[in-house]
């Protein structure tokens, strides 16, 4: 189960980090896009940490 985690959260910060880059090169539309995307891989991670 660990490693179903880490894939989540590495996903996660990858696309946060996307987020960032885009914030900086003024793509507004897709700091949004990504920040959601971000946010769905980190509640997988948790759900996938949260299970029996």
């Amino acid at each position: 189960m660990k490693d179903k985690v880490k894939y989540w959260v590495e996903l996660s910060d990858y696309d946060y980090e996307t987020a960032i880059a885009m914030q900086l090169s003024r793509r507004y539309l897709y700091v949004g896009f990504m920040c959601h995307q971000s946010i769905e891989k980190i509640l997988k991670a948790y759900y996938n940490s949260s299970k029996r």
